[in-house]
C-alpha cells in the first residue's frame, strides 16, 4: 500500500472510532501523524475531531498547526473565514463563541497574520474592509501601516458605487469606526488638509444621519445577511437601517455629541487656538467669534489657519444649531408620522397691533354698549405669551403650546450668528460656500426652512419669497419621489402658503395677500373654542408691540385662521380710513372686526366715526355677514335722531330689498320697515357660530375680496 493510501486508511479507521470510541481515534491520528507529519489530511482530522468536541484549547493548538505548516490549503482558509465571520458579529450562539475562543488561544502574530491573510482572500469591499477593521482594533499598532488606507479605500469605494447619500454602509463604516482609530492614535501624523478632509466628511455624515426624512416605506426589507452585512444599493433609503449594514450596525448613538468630540480631537491635532477638549456647541461659537476679532492681524498661514478653524467651527455650530430649531417647529420632517405634537410650526409678521394702533374720542355714547373694564393688562413673566427679543425684533410664542420655546429660539438665534459670522468675510464665505457645495445642502428641505425663517426674521422678505419658492420645488420633487401626497407634505405646502401671504403683506402686495389667505381659508376646519385665548395674548403683548415683530404659531385652524382674519383686516383698515371714501372695504372691516371681539372695539367705533362724517353708508352684504349685537346696535343708533340720521343702505339683494330707492330726509316708512324687520331678524341669528359666518364670507366674497384691494 502507498503512502497516500496508509494515510487515507488511517483517517477512515479514526473516524469510524469517534463515535465508539473518541480517545482510541486520537490515538490512532497521533500515530497516523507521527508516521505522516507532512500529511494535511491527518492533522485537518484532528483539528476536526477537537472543533466538534468543542475543546477549544486543544483546536487552537491543531488550527495553529495547520495554519503554519499549510497555509495554501483552501479548506484552511474556509475555516478562517468561519472563525472571523463569529468575530465580526456580536452573535452570543455557543458555537460562535467557541470559534471566537479558539480564535484567542493563537498567539498574536498568528492572529495578525491570519487576519491579514484572511483580508486578502475577500473579494467583497465591505466585507474586506470589516476584516482589516478587526485586524486595526485588535493590533492598533497596525493602524499606522493600514488606517489611512482603509478610509481612503471606503470613500473611494463610496464614489465608485456613486450611492446618492453620504448616509451608506462604506462611510458609516469610515466615520465611526475606522476614524476613531486613526485621530486617536498617537504615532499617527496625518497632514492638516487630511485632517479636514476627514472631519468634514465626518460632519456630513453624521448632520445628514440626523436629519434624514421618514421613508415612504418604512418596512424592514428582508434580511439578507452575510456576516451582518447586505450588498448596498442605490436609491434605497430607510428610516432604520442603512443599506448594506444590518438593523444593529446601522444605529449610530449621540451623533452630534460623537461630532462635537471629534471636533476636539482634530482641533487638538491641528493646533487650533485655544482648543479644549470637551466644549458645548455654544462655546465652540464663543471661542470662534473671539478669534475673528483678531483675525486679520495674523501672518498669511496663521490667517489660513484661522480662517479653518472658524469655518468648520461655525459650520458645525450653525447645522447644529438648524436642526434643533427645525426640529421643533416642523418635526415631521425628522418623524415617520404626523401627529398632534408634530404640527409645524410657521414665523409670521406679528399682527396684534392691528386692533390697537386707533384711539378714538367718541362724540356720543351708546345706551347699551357692553364695555368690559380693567381689559388692559402689563406684561409680566407669567403671562401666557413671551417676548424674546433678538437683534431689534421680538419672536412672540406662546409658552403654553411650546414648552420649549426658549431653547427653540435659542438655536434660532445661534444659528443667526454662526450664520452671520460665516458671511462677516469674504475669505469665511468662500470656504463656506465650498463645503455647501459639496454637501448638496441646497438640496435639504429641512435647512431651506431655517433659511426662510432667518431671512423673514432679516426684513428681506423678497428675498423670503424666492426662498419660499424654491421650498415649495423641493417639496414637489420630493413627494414625486415618493409618489404620494402625505398629510406632513399638505401642512408643509399649507405653512409655506401663508407665510408667502406674510411676506407680501410686509411688502404693502395687498392683493397677492389676500388672494393666499383666501386659499387657505378654504382648506382650514373653522372652531369656535379659541377667540377668548387670542384675546389675552393681544391685549397683553399689543401695549409693547409696533408692528415691527414676529409672531411664531402653530400651522394649524386654531392659529392660522385667526391670523388670516387679521391679516385681512390688516389690508382692508389701510384702505377704509383713508381720506377717499370706500364703503366696501370698510364694510368689510366691520365684517371682519367681529372676530375676537371686543379686540377691536376702538377701531368698530373709528369707522362708525368715519360713517357719522360721511352722513352716509352703503354696504349690501351687511345683513348677511353682521352678526354681533353691538355692532348691530350702534348701526341701529345710527338712523335715530340722537344718532345723527345716517343714510344707511345696508339691506341684502333678496325680496325684501326695495331696489334703486334714494334714502332721504323724507325716508319713507316702507324702507324704515324694511329696515326694522331686517335688524329684528338680524338679532336672531347673534347665536350662530361667527367663525362659521366668517368663513362663509371668505368663501362667497373672494372674487369682491381680492378685486376690492389695490
Amino acid at each position: 500500500m502507498s503512502a497516500q493510501g496508509d494515510c487515507e486508511f488511517l483517517v477512515k479507521r479514526a473516524r469510524e472510532l469517534v463515535p465508539q470510541d473518541p480517545y482510541a481515534a486520537k490515538a490512532w491520528l497521533i500515530t497516523a501523524r507521527t508516521l505522516y507529519p507532512a500529511d494535511f489530511n491527518i492533522q485537518y482530522e484532528m483539528y476536526s475531531i477537537e472543533r466538534n468536541a468543542e475543546r477549544t484549547a486543544s483546536a487552537g493548538r491543531l488550527l495553529y498547526d495547520i495554519f503554519v505548516n499549510f497555509p495554501e490549503q483552501p479548506v484552511v482558509w474556509r475555516e478562517i473565514a468561519v472563525i472571523t465571520a463569529a468575530l465580526r458579529n456580536d452573535s452570543q450562539d455557543k458555537h460562535a463563541q467557541f470559534l471566537k475562543g479558539v480564535f484567542e488561544t493563537l498567539p498574536g502574530p498568528v492572529q495578525c497574520k491570519m487576519l491579514l491573510k484572511a483580508t486578502e482572500q475577500c473579494f467583497n469591499t465591505l466585507e474586506k474592509a470589516e476584516m482589516l477593521l478587526l485586524l486595526l482594533k485588535r493590533f492598533p499598532e497596525s493602524v499606522v501601516q493600514h488606517g489611512v488606507s482603509l478610509g481612503e479605500s471606503l470613500l473611494e469605494a463610496e464614489t465608485v458605487e456613486n450611492l446618492d447619500t453620504p448616509v451608506n454602509c462604506f462611510r458609516k463604516l469610515f466615520v465611526c469606526d475606522v476614524l476613531p482609530l486613526i485621530l486617536n492614535n498617537a504615532d499617527m501624523c496625518l497632514p492638516v488638509s487630511l485632517l479636514y478632509k476627514y472631519m468634514h466628511k465626518a460632519a456630513e455624515f453624521y448632520i445628514c444621519y440626523v436629519t434624514r426624512e421618514p421613508s415612504a416605506d418604512a418596512q424592514m426589507q428582508g434580511s439578507q445577511e452575510v456576516g451582518g452585512l447586505k450588498s448596498p444599493g442605490r436609491g434605497r433609503s430607510q428610516r432604520c437601517v442603512i443599506d448594506g449594514l444590518s438593523e444593529k450596525a446601522s444605529v449610530v448613538t449621540e451623533p452630534w455629541e460623537r461630532l462635537l468630540e471629534m471636533v476636539g480631537v482634530v482641533g487638538s491635532l491641528c493646533d487650533w487656538q485655544g482648543e479644549k477638549a470637551s466644549r458645548s456647541y455654544s462655546e465652540l461659537l464663543q471661542r470662534v467669534s473671539e478669534l475673528c476679532r483678531y483675525m486679520s492681524a495674523t501672518d498669511s498661514e496663521g490667517f489660513a489657519r484661522c480662517c479653518a478653524q472658524i469655518v468648520t467651527c461655525c459650520t458645525l455650530v450653525l447645522f447644529h444649531s438648524a436642526f434643533h430649531y427645525v426640529s421643533a417647529v416642523q418635526p415631521s420632517l425628522f418623524q415617520g408620522h404626523v401627529s398632534l405634537s408634530s404640527c409645524p410650526w410657521v414665523l409670521l409678521e406679528d399682527l396684534s397691533s392691528v386692533y390697537t394702533d386707533v384711539e378714538v374720542e367718541r362724540k356720543h355714547t351708546h345706551k347699551k354698549r357692553k364695555l368690559a373694564d380693567g381689559r388692559e393688562k402689563t406684561m409680566s413673566s407669567d403671562d401666557e405669551d413671551m417676548l424674546v427679543k433678538g437683534r431689534g425684533r421680538h419672536i412672540v410664542v406662546n409658552k403654553a403650546e411650546m414648552p420649549g420655546w426658549a431653547e427653540t429660539l435659542e438655536h434660532f438665534r445661534t444659528a443667526r450668528e454662526s450664520w452671520d459670522l460665516l458671511h462677516s468675510h469674504q475669505s469665511l464665505e468662500t470656504e463656506f460656500l465650498k463645503i455647501c457645495s459639496t454637501w448638496k445642502t441646497e438640496m435639504w428641505m429641512w435647512f431651506r426652512i431655517f433659511l426662510t425663517d432667518m431671512i423673514i426674521y432679516q426684513g428681506q422678505y423678497r428675498k423670503a419669497l424666492s426662498s419660499l419658492a424654491l421650498m415649495s420645488s423641493l417639496q414637489l420633487q420630493q413627494n414625486q419621489n415618493q409618489n404620494s401626497l402625505s398629510s406632513s407634505s399638505s401642512l408643509e405646502m399649507q405653512r409655506a402658503i401663508i407665510q408667502q401671504a406674510s411676506c407680501h403683506y410686509a411688502l404693502g402686495e395687498y392683493r397677492v395677500t389676500h388672494a393666499l389667505t383666501l386659499t387657505l381659508s378654504h382648506t382650514h376646519t373653522l372652531t369656535h373654542t379659541h377667540t377668548h385665548t387670542l384675546s389675552r395674548s393681544l391685549e397683553s403683548l399689543s401695549p409693547l408691540l409696533l408692528g415691527n415683530d414676529l409672531r411664531l404659531v402653530p400651522c394649524s385652524s386654531k392659529s392660522i385662521l385667526p391670523f388670516c382674519l387679521q391679516l385681512m383686516l390688516a389690508c382692508f383698515k389701510l384702505r377704509a380710513f383713508t381720506d377717499n371714501r370706500d364703503d366696501l372695504a370698510l364694510g368689510h372691516v366691520v365684517v371682519l372686526l367681529q372676530y375676537d371681539w371686543p379686540q377691536g372695539e376702538n377701531l368698530f367705533l373709528k369707522a362708525v366715526d368715519k360713517i357719522c362724517q360721511q352722513g352716509s353708508f352703503q354696504y349690501e352684504n351687511f345683513f348677511n355677514y353682521v352678526t354681533n349685537i353691538d355692532m348691530l346696535e350702534e348701526f341701529a343708533y345710527l338712523r335715530t335722531t340722537e344718532g345723527g340720521r345716517v343714510q344707511l343702505e345696508l339691506l341684502p339683494n333678496q325680496g325684501m330689498l326695495i331696489k334703486h330707492h334714494t334714502v332721504t330726509r323724507g325716508i319713507t316708512k316702507g324702507v324704515k320697515e324694511d329696515f326694522r324687520l331686517a335688524m329684528e331678524r338680524q338679532v336672531s341669528r347673534c347665536g350662530e357660530n361667527l367663525l362659521t359666518v366668517l368663513h362663509r364670507f371668505c368663501i362667497n366674497e373672494k372674487i369682491i375680496l381680492v378685486q376690492s384691494l389695490p
